[in-house]
C-alpha cells in the first residue's frame, strides 16, 4: 500500500462526517480506490465487510432486495460474509457500487440507521444507465482519487531524500544545479512511469520500461473496453486517443470534429461528457474574461483535454507501435527526445494542478492588428488574485504572452509563474520555478 494523501481525507470524513454521510471514493479505474478503502478499513475499524459488486455471490446481492428490516439485513450480511460487525466500530465497503445501483440507493437508509459507517468506491459514476432508475442518495461525501501525484511518487519510490516543501524558497534563492538536475531527472521518471499504482509497482520491481509500458497499455485497453460499453461506435475512444496529437499540434483548443472525423452533433457532445465523467481525462476551459470567478467566464465550447495520468499520456503518445521502444524512454529520461516536449510537460502540470482539486482554466486572446494569438497555459485563483502560469520545456527567454496578460488584467493579477527545467529564480516580477515544485506551489 502506497502512502496516499487521500487517506487523511478519509480520516477527516470518519471524524467529522461519517455519522451523516457515506464516503464515495470517485476516480478512474485502476487509480487505487479499492486498495485505499480496504487499507483504511483495516487500520481504522474493529472489523469491516467488503462487498465487491464486480465479484460477489447472488446470495449477497439478494439481501438488497428488501432492506425494510435492517436488523435482518445486517444479520444476513454478517452470516454470509462470516464477519461480526460492531456498532459504531465497523465499516462496510461497497466496492464498484455503480455496478449494482440498488445498493447505492440503499445508502440513504443505511446511513440514517447509524450503526455502521459506509465507504463506496466507483468508476464512471455518472453514466446515466447506472443511475437512471434509482434515487441518488444525498448522504454521500465525495472524495476524488487521482493517480499518484509527483510527491506521492517520490514517497513510493524513495528516489530522493528531499522534502519538496522544504526546498521552496519564495525569495527565489537557487537550490543548486546538482539538486535541481536530480529532481528534474526524477520528474522525467515520473513522466515516463506515471502515477497508476500498477505501473509504479512495476517500476519498484525493477521491470524494464518495455514491461512498465505493457502495464500501461493494459490499463489503456481496459479504458477502451469501458468506452465501447458506453459507445459501441467507438467515438469516445477516438476522442480519448486523439488528445496527445491535438496537444502536439499546439492549437488554441481541442477540436472535437477532428477527433471523430465528422461534423459534431449533440450526441457527440454527450459522449464527450461521458468521457469527462469517467475521470480518465481532464478538461481545461478557456476563461474568456479572467476575474476572481474563473468559472463564471468559462467558454463551454472552448477547451483543452489532457490525459489524467502523465504515464498513460506518454504511452498514448507513442502508441503507433505495438510496443514502445526502450530507447524512447531512455531519451525521455535524458531529455533528448527528438520532439518538442512542451505539451508533455503541459499535461504533467495539468495533472498536478488537478491533484490539488483545482479546476483547470486557460486564456487565449487575439493580438491587436494581427492574426496571431496570445495564450496563458493555466490560470488559478490564489490569495484572491488571478495567477497566470506558463509552461516552458525548452529555452526560456520569451514572456510575451505573460507580459501582455499582466498588462491587460493588471487589476486582478497576483503572482505570475513560469515552470521550466531551470532552477529557482526571479526575473522581474515573474517567478521561475522548476516543474517538480508546481503542485506544491499551486495548492
Amino acid at each position: 500500500m502506497f502512502k496516499r494523501k487521500v487517506y487523511n481525507k478519509l480520516l477527516e470524513w470518519k471524524n467529522k462526517y461519517s455519522e451523516k454521510y457515506a464516503v464515495m471514493l470517485e476516480g478512474a479505474r485502476r487509480v487505487g480506490k479499492s486498495t485505499i478503502a480496504e487499507e483504511f478499513a483495516k487500520n481504522e475499524y474493529k472489523s469491516y465487510i467488503l462487498i465487491d459488486f464486480a465479484n460477489t455471490s447472488n446470495e449477497v446481492l439478494e439481501i438488497f432486495e428488501d432492506i425494510s428490516n435492517l436488523d435482518i439485513f445486517f444479520l444476513r450480511l454478517q452470516t454470509l460474509t462470516n464477519t461480526k460487525l460492531y456498532i459504531h466500530e465497523s465499516v462496510i465497503i461497497f466496492d464498484e457500487v455503480q455496478l449494482f445501483p440498488i445498493a447505492r440507493q440503499a445508502i440513504k437508509y443505511l446511513v440514517k440507521d447509524g450503526r455502521y459507517n459506509f465507504i463506496e468506491t466507483g468508476s464512471l459514476i455518472s453514466i446515466k444507465k447506472n443511475v437512471k432508475n434509482i434515487l441518488i442518495p444525498s448522504e454521500e461525501y465525495k472524495i476524488n482519487v487521482y493517480p499518484l501525484d509527483f510527491e506521492e511518487f517520490l514517497w513510493a519510490t524513495n528516489l530522493c531524500d528531499y522534502d519538496l516543501i522544504n526546498i521552496i524558497n519564495e525569495n527565489g534563492k537557487s537550490i543548486g544545479d546538482a539538486v535541481n538536475r536530480q529532481l528534474m531527472r526524477n520528474f522525467r521518471i515520473y513522466m515516463a512511469v506515471g502515477g497508476m499504482p500498477q505501473a509504479v509497482e512495476a517500476f519498484l520491481e525493477h521491470k524494464t520500461f518495455e514491461e512498465i509500458d505493457f502495464v500501461k497499455r493494459e490499463i489503456i485497453s481496459l479504458y477502451m473496453d469501458d468506452f465501447k460499453k458506453i459507445d459501441p461506435t467507438g467515438r469516445i475512444s477516438q476522442i480519448y486517443a486523439s488528445i496527445p496529437s491535438q496537444l502536439s499540434a499546439n492549437k488554441k483548443r481541442y477540436i472535437l470534429s477532428n477527433a471523430i472525423n465528422k461534423r459534431i452533433t449533440n450526441k457527440d457532445e454527450e459522449l464527450l461528457q461521458e468521457l469527462i465523467d469517467s475521470k480518465t481525462v481532464l478538461i481545461c476551459y478557456n476563461s474568456t474574461q479572467p476575474s476572481l470567478s474563473l468559472s463564471q467566464t468559462k467558454n463551454l465550447n472552448s477547451y483543452k483535454l489532457y490525459i489524467s495520468d502523465i504515464g498513460l499520456f506518454t504511452t498514448l503518445l507513442f502508441n503507433d507501435e505495438s510496443r514502445t521502444n526502450e530507447q524512447i524512454y531512455q531519451k525521455l529520461l535524458s531529455n533528448k527526445l527528438d520532439i518538442n516536449l512542451g505539451y508533455i510537460y503541459e499535461n504533467a502540470v495539468a495533472q498536478l494542478i488537478k491533484a490539488n482539486n483545482r479546476e483547470l482554466y486557460y486564456h487565449t486572446w487575439k493580438k491587436e492588428n494581427s492574426t496571431h494569438h496570445y495564450e496563458i497555459d493555466f490560470l488559478i485563483i490564489k490569495n484572491k488574485k488571478v495567477v497566470p502560469i506558463e509552461v516552458k520545456s525548452g529555452i526560456v527567454n520569451n514572456f510575451n504572452s505573460l507580459h501582455a496578460f499582466c498588462k491587460k488584467y493588471s487589476s486582478v493579477v497576483g503572482e505570475r509563474y513560469v515552470f521550466s527545467q531551470k532552477d529557482l529564480s526571479n526575473q522581474e516580477m515573474i517567478k521561475m520555478r522548476p516543474f517538480y515544485l508546481s503542485q506544491i506551489i499551486l495548492k
